[in-house]
């Protein structure tokens, strides 16, 4: 009987516990229910459902007249809830046959039967988020809302459309490196320099996660709007751009050079309208991959005699017309030789014509004669034409000059010479193009630009002016005896190729021998660098270029032959198009009255014309084809210009229907620059012509 109330007892006392445990869970699940309900359901909801970051639509990046150099272009996803509450399982079946033919007709990535294997699969699974298509453009995505179940939208079709922007250029690989990248590793160029304008302020959309991790939008339409990006102008011009780069790109085939890079600025306003950057890869292609122009600092040989011969002529220490003794264009700095490139014709020459030929000894020999007892005067005077100090440039990268001071631990006996003729100093091309941009604007070095303004939406929101960095880095009287010295040098000296030109141009060669880290100066192993800058017109600047050809290797490598082509093919394209260039021809009111100005071309579409406008004809052979014209007070002459078979037709004055047809017609493959009449021919009238030879005819 003990034993039999002994059991009972434990089992009472048991049931009492489950009893009182599921009382304790019913209480809880009241509590949790109606006490803590609203809690629980905000932390339910924080965990599946968030705010996230609408990218916005970055700006464009523009020319100076606005062409777009890099823009955003949307890109969709195209996705599937499979689940979507008014898909139901009737209508798809009856539907995805169609919708996949349309998929595989549109996209023609795979065949109907796949697509349809694919979305009935996604069916069975239930997925919610079923990657229909990526990388969607506009046209294509209108197309696709027009197909069988997506077109009936979100919610009764199940569509899903993911937005992104995928950065494009227009151009290509135009001035690629200055308009830069944005990227996870080390952005660069206009694009890093002004992410903040061009990236605008993010927007928000509430997102639903799902399973696997995955985030969708719950609402079409986005919670905060993104503010798209400012624009960004800059001060390239993309027609000069093209020349500068297709012309460096010739040169640089044509000398089987390492790499090159050229740039031209505007001299009152340091606007940078064209800067080109190639190098040669692997596969033997030019490709901008780095910027020279900014970031190469590199010892510049021969463009350095400038500053150095303006120091001297600032401290009214030497004079163009001083001689200097130069012999046999050898001579010795405490045993270490230096020799000139070439003889000279003299065993004196004035100091101008130690320039003009660029005479490593007469220019060594002048600053060491006037500094070799105060050097750091002379290495102050470089200071102050702001050699050593960067630019402060709009755009990250830019290389460290550095001219050597007297205190420096490499600094020797040997260095003063050295230094005057562009050794034992560093600067990059544009560095040395400011240089002379100040000499071209009579004294004023101005920052060199590449944005010129910053516009939302079409209005501008910031303008960035012209920044001085030196008022005048040197006297008038000096200023005037560099320009004097510069266009020397294309008159009868090393640039004596660009003497030809309908303009005058001013500028200084330099060759220079280039350090390797392997071999240093090794004269067997030999490298160099090619470099012209200069400006133009010289009577009255308005733009500046430099030019430099690294490693040329076709056994030519000095300034005048390898770079001054590249400088003179991007002058002349400026030249050509900017008709504030050319000088107004001064016509009497009588002559504008009687005979308007005709161009040379076709006789008999000449005589019609003229006709037509009552101008009396004076023409000696009237069945010629191709005639000149010759204007008087009263009448218009023409005169025969013979076209012979097999050699170069003249098309001066002509034009461009005109000269298009005669060159054609000779067999020629033609390259027009500008508008207007024919200023020049790249190939001399008369000369013979080869099959399939090319020429370039520049008109204004």
């Amino acid at each position: 009987m003990e034993v039999k109330k002994d059991i009972m007892w434990r089992i009472y006392f048991s049931f009492f516990f489950i009893c009182l445990f599921g009382v304790a869970i019913v209480v809880q699940i009241f509590r949790i229910q109606f006490v803590q309900g609203t809690y629980w359901k905000q932390k339910a909801d924080s965990l599946t459902t968030d705010y996230r970051d609408i990218e916005a639509s970055r700006g464009n990046i523009t020319s100076d007249d606005g062409s777009i150099l890099a823009t955003s272009v949307p890109i969709y996803d195209i996705r599937m809830d499979m689940n979507a509450d008014g898909l139901p399982e009737e209508f798809f079946n009856d539907q995805v046959d169609s919708l996949a033919r349309c998929l595989s007709d549109l996209f023609k990535d795979r065949s109907k039967s796949e697509y349809k294997h694919d979305l009935r699969q996604a069916r069975q699974e239930g997925d919610r988020y079923f990657l229909v298509r990526r990388n969607v453009h506009f046209p294509e995505l209108q197309k696709v809302k027009q197909f069988p179940i997506l077109r009936l939208g979100r919610y009764r079709g199940g569509m899903i459309v993911e937005t992104r922007s995928v950065r494009e250029n227009p151009f290509r690989s135009l001035a690629a490196r200055t308009i830069g990248y944005q990227r996870a590793v080390k952005p660069v160029g206009i694009e890093a320099a002004f992410n903040k304008e061009l990236k605008g302020v993010s927007g928000q959309r509430l997102e639903q996660k799902i399973s696997g991790g995955i985030w969708i939008p719950i609402n079409d339409k986005d919670e905060i709007e993104p503010k798209d990006g400012n624009d960004i102008i800059t001060t390239l011009d993309v027609n000069i751009q093209d020349v500068a780069e297709h012309a460096l790109e010739e040169h640089l085939r044509k000398h089987n050079a390492d790499h090159g890079c050229a740039v031209l600025m505007e001299v009152a306003t340091g606007e940078i309208k064209a800067i080109a950057n190639l190098s040669r890869n692997s596969e033997g292609n030019y490709l901008e991959d780095f910027n020279y122009v900014i970031a190469e600092a590199t010892e510049p040989g021969s463009t350095m005699k400038m500053a150095s011969l303006l120091a001297a002529m600032d401290d009214g220490l030497v004079s163009p017309e001083d001689s200097i003794y130069v012999g046999n264009g050898e001579y010795s700095y405490y045993n270490q030789p230096m020799k000139d490139s070439h003889a000279p014709k003299a065993t004196k020459l004035s100091v101008a014509q130690a320039f003009e030929t660029s005479s490593n000894v007469g220019i060594s020999k002048v600053i060491f004669n006037a500094y070799n007892k105060t050097p750091q005067k002379f290495i102050n005077h470089l200071k102050k034409f702001h050699l050593d100090k960067s630019l402060g440039l709009q755009i990250e990268g830019e290389g460290e000059p550095r001219i050597k001071d007297v205190k420096d631990k490499d600094w020797s006996l040997v260095s003063l010479p050295w230094i005057s003729i562009g050794y034992e100093v560093k600067l990059t091309p544009l560095q040395i193009l400011t240089f002379y941009n100040a000499i071209a604007n009579n004294g004023k070095m101005v920052q060199p630009k590449f944005v010129k303004e910053e516009q939302y939406h079409g209005k501008t929101v910031e303008t960035f002016s012209t920044q001085v960095i030196s008022d005048t880095i040197a006297s008038p009287a000096a200023i005037a005896k560099a320009k004097k010295l510069l266009e020397g040098v294309v008159q009868k000296g090393t640039a004596s190729s660009l003497s030809k030109s309908c303009y005058r141009i001013a500028g200084k060669t330099g060759t220079a021998q280039m350090f390797g880290n392997q071999f240093g100066y090794d004269k067997n192993h030999m490298s160099y660098q090619a470099s012209f800058v200069g400006y133009f017109p010289a009577d009255n600047p308005k733009y500046s270029c430099m030019v430099v050809v690294y490693a040329p290797s076709n056994d030519m490598y000095f300034g005048g032959a390898v770079a001054a082509p590249v400088f003179r093919e991007i002058s002349d394209k400026v030249y050509s198009t900017r008709m504030e260039l050319h000088d107004t021809m001064p016509v009497t009111d009588s002559l504008v009255k009687s005979v308007p100005l005709a161009k040379s071309g076709s006789q008999k579409e000449l005589n019609k014309v003229l006709a037509q406008l009552n101008v009396n004809v004076i023409s000696p052979n009237a069945d010629a084809a191709w005639v000149s014209t010759s204007p008087s007070a009263n009448s218009v002459r023409l005169s025969e210009r013979k076209i012979i078979s097999g050699l170069m037709p003249d098309v001066s004055g002509m034009g461009a229907k005109d000269a298009l047809n005669v060159l054609e017609n000779a067999g020629l493959r033609v390259k027009m620059n500008g508008k207007g009449i024919v200023s020049r021919q790249s190939v001399e009238a008369g000369t013979k012509i080869q099959k399939g030879q090319q020429i370039t005819v520049d008109l204004n």
